[in-house]
């Protein structure tokens, strides 16, 4: 998690808990997940309405470029009528931030919503969320980092199954552009794996993967960033994890924070009912200052290799270059040794 988060955290934080205490509709518990629904796919042609859920984008060429991605993919693209909007850091007005993907998900015009960026405020819109309008028109709903705090209450609430991914401000790359194509538009059930190559070097050095505990795990694949997962555990947004296979990333993050926050899921009883655990790039994540530090390392084996369940680090997920687009919900394979994810079913209809 950036440092600016951190600062958007603790400056929204009173303002947060009084808009939750405020959602009245916001149940506390959770039992059970709901039946898992997939979107339909994206077609050539089809309209991408973009949202700007959490913070604000304070160059208008940002939108700009946005808009070109989208329709350079072949798609139409249709900004959300606040995208534009700012609120100090935040996109605008919770309630207009929400009014917007409320609306992205009831025109039928709209074939999917991709998120402009992240940030902070996904969070904040959960009370003012129509979860029964998501529910009765299911679509394609991507991003990542900040989103984590939308794609998992949309699944949790609906059974929508959600994607993981680049985002309309991300670098689309062939990389990017080649999973998200094929897992949403092309339906496959795609395995994840890390690019094997060699630049110039004698052995492979960026995109390693690192085996935690060898084996192999299947069960529903749910994640994201693990800040914005761990600050909504206990809200009643989240999906029960019981059998799941959990992935997660971070992005400059000391690693005491890093270990605080898998406590955290320690805790709450989450790491407990896995069934395997990804990690993916935890970027610009330092020791932070001090006489001494645990290594990243380290703090996964503490936690997970704990656990004795199949699980890897170094997956190609989360704030890097290159990403996967991954299903939030559907039923996953994961090979700790290889470092694979292999999809056991389309994630759209």
């Amino acid at each position: 998690m950036t440092s600016s988060r951190r600062r958007f955290l603790e400056l929204a934080g009173a303002a947060a808990l009084a808009t939750a205490a405020a959602g009245t509709a916001a149940s506390t518990t959770r039992s059970s997940n709901p039946r898992v629904v997939k979107p339909p796919r994206l077609k050539p042609g089809d309209t991408v309405g973009l949202i700007d859920p959490a913070s604000a984008t304070f160059e208008s060429m940002k939108i700009e470029i946005a808009i070109e991605v989208v329709e350079a993919m072949g798609f139409k693209a249709r900004p959300a009528p606040h995208i534009a909007d700012r609120y100090g850091y935040l996109a605008g007005k919770d309630q207009d931030r929400a009014h917007d993907v409320n609306q992205m998900f009831a025109d039928p015009s709209v074939n999917a919503v991709l998120a402009l960026r992240g940030g902070w405020g996904c969070a904040r819109l959960l009370p003012y969320l129509d979860f029964d309008v998501i529910a009765k028109h299911p679509k394609i709903l991507v991003g990542y980092s900040d989103l984590t705090a939308l794609l998992l209450p949309v699944h949790a609430r609906t059974g929508l199954v959600t994607f993981h991914g680049p985002m309309a401000s991300s670098t689309w790359n062939s990389f990017n552009l080649d999973y998200f194509t094929r897992v949403l538009c092309g339906g496959e059930a795609v395995t994840f794996e890390n690019v094997h190559e060699i630049k110039d070097t004698l052995v492979q050095v960026e995109n390693r993967i690192e085996t935690i505990t060898p084996g192999i795990a299947r069960g529903p694949l749910l994640g994201g960033n693990l800040t914005v997962l761990a600050g909504i555990v206990g809200s009643g947004y989240l999906p029960d994890f019981t059998g799941a296979i959990l992935f997660i990333e971070e992005v400059e993050e000391n690693i005491y924070r890093v270990d605080r926050l898998l406590t955290q899921l320690a805790l709450a009883g989450i790491l407990g009912r896995l069934k395997g655990v990804v990690f993916g790039n935890c970027t610009k994540c330092l020791p932070g200052e001090g006489y001494g530090a645990l290594t990243l390392g380290e703090v996964l084996r503490d936690h997970i290799k704990a656990l004795n369940i199949p699980a890897w680090s170094g997956a190609m997920i989360g704030h890097i270059d290159r990403q996967f687009t991954i299903p939030e919900g559907t039923e996953v394979e994961i090979d700790a040794t290889k470092g694979t994810i292999t999809m056991l079913e389309a994630a759209v209809a």
